[in-house]
């Protein structure tokens, strides 16, 4: 039976690289996949997902409205899958996580959704939220603060490295936005 899995984590656990390194082990027993990135991340180019380490990938593009059971159940008829990956998954919308459960429920494909779990305040993403509430497995992929503790946090930062504690929920960014750190030193950074 397929399951709707979500691996959530801090900023820089390796997230894209864990995705890369599943859609390869698929592909490499000829196995067929159908990889997705939100379409908000432009980092790398519209439709990659890149990791930090250097491996990449096209993918579709997903933005609210757009129908990912419909798109995957068109991808299954045209070529069988075995597999459906989703980076950033944060940003998927509640509609789009229950359309992924129906692809794992009702296509039987397996669905790994790869995402933060929270924002630089502390807050749920939405679609991390719907994700928490309906996926068979969760998995945390662990990275650490800078004291050596477990990073849970995701502190953004301007270009003097200070907290930043208001602001919109997305701003797209990389190491030189956001620190991942253990609440201690996240609380710390905001109220220092």
């Amino acid at each position: 039976m397929a399951k709707l899995y979500f691996y959530y984590s801090s900023m820089n656990a390796g997230k894209s690289t864990t995705l890369l390194q599943s859609d390869f082990n698929y592909r490499e027993r000829g196995m067929a996949t159908m990889l997705w990135t939100a379409a908000v991340d432009t980092r790398y180019g519209s439709g990659r997902i890149a990791s930090r380490i250097g491996l990449e990938a096209q993918a579709h593009l997903f933005e609210p409205g757009v129908d990912l059971y419909a798109a995957v159940a068109r991808q299954h008829e045209a070529t069988p899958l075995s597999c459906v990956l989703v980076d950033e998954a944060q940003f998927l919308t509640r509609d789009q996580v229950w359309q992924l459960a129906a692809v794992a429920d009702a296509l039987g494909i397996p669905v790994l959704c790869y995402g933060l779990r929270t924002d630089f305040r502390g807050d749920l993403f939405d679609g991390s939220a719907h994700l928490l509430g309906l996926a068979d497995t969760l998995t945390e992929i662990k990275t650490v603060c800078d004291c050596g503790r477990k990073a849970t946090m995701n502190l953004r930062v301007d270009t003097q490295g200070r907290a930043i504690q208001h602001g919109d929920q997305t701003d797209i960014g990389g190491n030189d936005r956001y620190v991942a750190l253990c609440r201690r030193h996240f609380l710390a950074a905001l109220n220092g």
